[in-house]
């Protein structure tokens, strides 16, 4: 059982850390405009320091986007390879239910899947989600 939960936990870990990793300049644009926008009230910059603050940063969001771009398929393997273990692990937990266990199992796992969803600002229904282990 430590094991399950155990296997559990790190799918979960790996699953956020490469949802993260992809999820780098989704919405970029309006908190970064926004925070461009502030920087420069604040600090009160001229014209031509914010164009020329505004080239770096874009620099560096290229900069990082091809850091993780020989990472993507990896991690999207990887994520599908722990919702195998993590579907694998659900099936073998409902073995040791009774029926009225697997459905609650089955209702908490569902539920589970769709806040995960909507935190990841994805499809509720589930059908839509990005890869990545289930919850259990």
């Amino acid at each position: 059982m430590m094991f399950l939960l155990g296997a559990f936990i790190a799918g979960g870990a790996l699953g956020f850390s490469a949802d993260r990793a992809m999820r780098v300049g989704h919405g970029r644009d309006r908190g970064s405009r926004a925070y461009r926008q502030r920087m420069a009230e604040e600090l009160n910059l001229t014209p031509q320091q914010q164009s020329s603050m505004d080239s770096l940063i874009d620099l560096k969001h290229r900069q990082i986007m091809a850091l993780y771009k020989p990472l993507k398929s990896q991690l999207d393997s990887t994520a599908v390879l722990a919702r195998v273990v993590s579907d694998s692990t659900h099936a073998q937990i409902k073995r040791l239910l009774n029926p009225d266990q697997r459905a609650k199992l089955d209702k908490m796992r569902a539920a589970a899947q769709k806040e995960l969803a909507v935190r990841r600002g994805g499809d509720t229904a589930g059908g839509g989600r990005p890869p990545g282990p289930p919850l259990f």
